[in-house]
């Protein structure tokens, strides 16, 4: 089992929308809405085809207040970049003035560290693991130094929670290293979200949510079968966990590891080419069948988008 998406709270759609795919480069795969709030967006970022794997998503909640990172909380999203591609990115983000940190090493990669314009605690990780794994051709960064997806999440924890247990007895990963207060877990899958790192913090304050933290991430489930058999499980050991959601482009199950960090199991089917070709990928707003006959009034209350060099997009 390996990452599937990231989630996190924003606030204004359009300064996301430029940083995610204008300075980072990487494909609005999906314009939609946020299915339990449907007067916001939900915006998914990935790589050509919005693959399990490769997608940070948003919800921009303008006029949010912001969060605060502690524990309890995944605080650190690292997007994996190809291993000979640190100096194209350091080059990058100061020609769009954003401060970084670094390059420092974490175990064997090298690891770029910023926040994006919201405060969301983000690193590029120079990693070979991906280097196998095709850049997009046409987004506005060259596909040779193209993101590649989400690498690592790091959760921190006040202390032995018990979230190392629940990740190697209950999600599939295996302790892998530790470096410090850092404790690091691998899944046995190859390619994207392989790794979730502990960061253990004891006396830390705890985290809150808001703007510029991560809502939630998910996990990786081949199919209906194996979503089903992990929520058994879950439950099995006395964690509540919701009944499957539709989220239209895969199916969905929520529950709380023991720090506190909300998980979701997301089914890799159907994707993203469900109701849109793959050229035509997070070019118009796309509503899920029970909202459509909301759509004259939830274009007029969403504010207009515009891509990066593109012209407003329909919202």
């Amino acid at each position: 089992m390996s990452i599937h998406h990231v989630t996190a709270i924003a606030r204004e759609p359009q300064r996301n929308l430029d940083f995610y795919a204008g300075t980072l480069g990487m494909r609005l795969v999906k314009l939609t809405v946020n299915y339990d709030d449907p007067g916001t967006y939900h915006l998914y970022y990935g790589d050509e085809l919005g693959r399990p794997g490769s997608l940070l998503t948003f919800f921009p909640w303008t006029g949010g207040r912001p969060g605060r990172q502690g524990t309890g909380q995944v605080n650190g999203v690292g997007l994996a970049v190809p291993s000979v591609s640190l100096g194209f990115w350091i080059e990058r983000l100061l020609s769009r003035g954003v401060k970084y940190e670094g390059p420092t090493r974490r175990f064997d990669e090298q690891v770029l560290a910023f926040a994006d314009p919201d405060g969301l605690l983000l690193e590029l990780i120079a990693t070979p693991r991906l280097d196998a794994v095709d850049g997009w051709k046409d987004g506005p960064v060259p596909a040779e130094h193209a993101v590649r997806g989400v690498h690592a999440v790091t959760i921190w924890e006040d202390g032995d929670t018990g979230s190392a247990d629940f990740l190697t007895r209950t999600m599939g990963f295996r302790a892998k290293d530790e470096m410090g207060n850092r404790l690091r877990f691998e899944s046995g899958q190859e390619g994207p979200g392989a790794v979730v790192d502990l960061r253990r913090a004891p006396g830390f304050w705890r985290g809150t949510e808001g703007v510029g933290t991560v809502h939630h991430v998910a996990f990786r489930a081949a199919d209906d079968g194996e979503q089903q058999a992990r929520q058994e499980e879950v439950r099995r050991q006395g964690v509540g966990v919701t009944d499957v959601r539709d989220r239209t482009y895969f199916r969905s199950i929520y529950f709380r590891e023991p720090g506190g960090v909300l998980f979701e199991v997301a089914t890799d089917g159907p994707g993203f080419t469900l109701d849109e070709s793959a050229a035509e990928l997070g070019t118009t707003l796309v509503l899920p069948p029970r909202y459509e006959s909301m759509r004259a009034r939830l274009e007029r209350a969403l504010p207009a988008l515009r891509l990066p060099g593109v012209e407003a997009m329909e919202g």
